[in-house]
């Protein structure tokens, strides 16, 4: 499946991928998908018939893949085609990017499990947050997003950064409560692109709360060069910490996001998963 709204989407790329599995004896068909939701809804058919889905798309569209998957008895491996802005996974999983290796990886049909967490119940593979990340994931324009990618994002920080009005939020972890004014809860090592969040995600199964204790327009500055540079787990201001069970709460509601896509506002309730997906890996 594919998603042609994003950022990276190439009809005669997929076709090379379509002929090299043809090639190598494969059956394949690609459908690209007309309304929000349906990579989600084809996920979830018990009966949808394949050992492999292929998704091209973004980190979006795989959280809809695996959500779809939650309610399917016996879900197909999945396989990735990064496509999108960030492709945060496939950095994660060191996914080829070309389009004869992507196809041999298919071939090759070697899985690895891929664990994800809960977020309100829902799966995310990356991350789930609230703050001003979360704000600028609401407010980014789609149109923007579709025609300069990353840099959307900037644009949209800069134009709500200076005049937001940051909320104040209590963190709990598994019953230890901080207080902060950014919280991302973290199942991957990189975040946002190739910018090392938790260092401890490649090696350490788990979820890792990183807590900010500022985020107006200097701080978040400040962190973000923190996060350029790999150390944003050791800024002063910034706590990290591995959990079980988290709750993200505030007076009023904060904007959340989950890989990267709006996910409403708090209350959240994080938790890891035992469940996993298998995924084709190199």
């Amino acid at each position: 499946m594919a998603n042609p709204t994003s950022g990276g989407y190439k009809a005669e790329f997929l076709d090379s991928v379509r002929t090299r599995l043809e090639d190598l004896g494969f059956r394949t068909e690609i459908r690209l998908t007309r309304h929000a939701g349906e990579i989600g809804e084809v996920c979830a058919n018990p009966g949808l018939g394949v050992r492999t889905l292929v998704v091209a798309g973004g980190d979006g569209s795989i959280n809809e893949a695996l959500t779809g998957f939650q309610n399917n008895p016996d879900p197909p491996q999945l396989a990735v085609i990064p496509i999108g802005t960030a492709n945060v996974l496939a950095l994660e999983l060191g996914l080829p990017r070309k389009p004869l290796a992507i196809a041999d990886m298919i071939w090759r049909q070697k899985t690895k499990s891929l664990r994800f967490g809960l977020a309100n119940g829902h799966p995310f593979v990356l991350m789930a947050s609230s703050g001003f990340d979360a704000e600028i994931v609401h407010a980014v324009p789609l149109a923007l997003k579709r025609k300069l990618g990353k840099l959307a994002y900037v644009i949209t920080a800069f134009r709500i950064g200076f005049k937001r009005k940051a909320s104040h939020l209590e963190i709990s972890l598994d019953g230890e409560t901080i207080n902060g004014k950014f919280a991302v809860a973290s199942n991957a090592r990189h975040y946002g692109g190739p910018f090392v969040i938790c260092p401890h995600g490649a090696t350490d199964p788990g979820l890792y709360m990183l807590v900010l204790d500022k985020d107006d327009p200097w701080s978040s500055l400040r962190y973000g060069l923190a996060l350029m540079f790999g150390r944003i787990h050791k800024a002063r201001g910034a706590t990290v910490r591995p959990f079980s069970v988290a709750t993200i709460a505030s007076t009023s509601p904060v904007a959340a996001q989950v890989d990267g896509d709006p996910f409403g506002t708090t209350p959240l309730e994080i938790r890891q998963t035992e469940k996993t997906v298998p995924v084709l890996v190199p």
